[in-house]
């Protein structure tokens, strides 16, 4: 790709230029399997061979007990608590037993995992289903995809749950493009179940498949999301039905506003790389899947050292550009609970850093991380995997919140309800 290109491609909306050769055998495969045949071809033939190493990595990773995300390899204790956060749990309760409902009327089982199998930590992003859990949506009837889709409804707040919905058409989009609407499509995501729906006991569900993965555990009141994984290529629709829809516009204005509106001095300190494949980054900072990212599918247990500049340190103004950017990431969580959350992770701005790889004019790609002690979020502009983009381009993006010292999966809670075994060690 020439200077001109990278430009091009940078400046979002010109994905069309990159429309790849759907005559070459990665696609003529892909429009004749579905899911499972993909899948499988994938698994046994290890093509391509960078993913395939990336997934045996990932089952290698899987084997780790659950320890979560760390910046220096030690979990703080502490730094989470039971509390009602106004979650209408009643109602979830009655959209996912009614959900169960339908599909046993269809001789469908859901059968759920238990609350603590290893299981939650299986979810992925690729369109590869490398794990097959509970029930996947495009293989169900539309009114039993509906019951699915109402459960999300109960959950989620109404913006976050208009976020997934567009993650997922867009997908469906993307399946079009490449002529593949078996293996992607609006409905290519699997739901599964951990634990019994109740009102006073924990459970929860994992909801996963290209581009959107959700992690939901619930606990009267309460509810952590975490992780979550929401993406786009392209992040447009730009024909047919649903043209328009299109994501994860504001968490990339707000980062940038947030990095052009710092001082030379603070930007050069944010700005851990000035290359977004750097050569001064050490063997593993960067990889074809992940690129950027550091907290991905299956790091449940990576140590991610603090880089860049505190938040504290920043203007006022500055500050509340991170608390925006916060209120983005935190917007599947229905009102009460994402307030509650902003507030806590505001509590420790002192320990806040934000930090930033590549350039930052108007056009530029780019990643940040902004990374606390109770959180963890990363925003990426990818390199084509299915355009054929070789330079990172804005209408490609991936993005992610961890809630790091255990709190992935509501983990750092399960030991502070009453009745439920004081220690948890998750193995594969």
């Amino acid at each position: 790709m020439t200077e001109a290109d990278s430009k091009s491609a940078g400046s979002g909306g010109t994905y069309h230029q990159y429309l790849p050769d759907l005559s070459i055998p990665r696609f003529t495969a892909m429009q004749k399997q579905d899911a499972h045949e993909y899948a499988a071809e994938f698994k046994e033939g290890g093509r391509p061979p960078w993913l395939h190493a990336l997934y045996l990595h990932w089952r290698d990773l899987l084997s780790e007990p659950f320890k979560g995300i760390t910046s220096d390899g030690k979990v703080r204790p502490g730094l989470f608590e039971l509390a009602d956060e106004g979650m209408p749990i009643q109602d979830i309760v009655n959209a996912t037993n009614s959900l169960l409902s339908k599909l046993a009327q269809e001789n469908i089982q859901l059968a759920p995992y238990h609350i603590d199998s290893p299981e939650w930590r299986t979810w992925s992003n690729p369109e590869f289903l490398l794990s097959h859990k509970g029930v996947r949506l495009d293989e169900l009837t539309p009114s039993l995809r509906d019951a699915v889709m109402d459960v999300l409804r109960a959950t989620l707040s109404p913006e976050g749950y208009e976020k997934a919905i567009g993650a997922m058409r867009i997908n469906g989009f993307l399946g079009e493009l490449v002529k593949a609407p078996r293996v992607c499509n609006e409905f290519s995501y699997n739901f599964a179940l951990f634990g019994t729906p109740s009102t006073d006991r924990p459970w929860g569900f994992s909801f996963y498949g290209h581009h959107l993965c959700l992690n939901v555990f619930l606990y009267r009141g309460q509810v952590v999301i975490s992780p979550w994984f929401t993406g786009a290529e392209p992040n447009m629709i730009d024909e047919g039905g649903y043209k328009g829809t299109r994501i994860l516009v504001e968490e990339e204005k707000l980062g940038l506003r947030l990095m052009q509106g710092l001082s030379p001095k603070q930007q050069a300190a944010a700005q851990v790389y000035k290359l977004l494949k750097d050569p001064a980054m050490p063997k593993g900072r960067w990889n074809h899947d992940d690129q950027r990212h550091l907290c991905g599918a299956y790091r449940d247990n990576r140590i991610v050292p603090y880089e860049g500049i505190l938040v504290s340190e920043m203007p006022a103004e500055q500050q509340d550009l991170v608390t925006e950017i916060l209120r983005q990431y935190f917007l599947y969580l229905p009102e009460k609970a994402r307030e509650i959350r902003i507030q806590k992770a505001k509590e420790w701005y002192s320990e806040t850093y934000f930090c930033w790889i590549g350039s930052f004019g108007d056009d530029d790609p780019f990643y940040y991380r902004i990374q606390s002690p109770v959180v963890i979020v990363e925003f990426d502009h990818h390199s084509g995997v299915f355009l054929t983009n070789t330079e990172p381009a804005k209408f490609h993006i991936h993005t992610l919140l961890r809630t790091p010292n255990a709190g992935d999966y509501g983990m750092a809670l399960r030991p502070l309800i009453s009745g439920v075994e004081q220690e948890f060690v998750w193995e594969g």
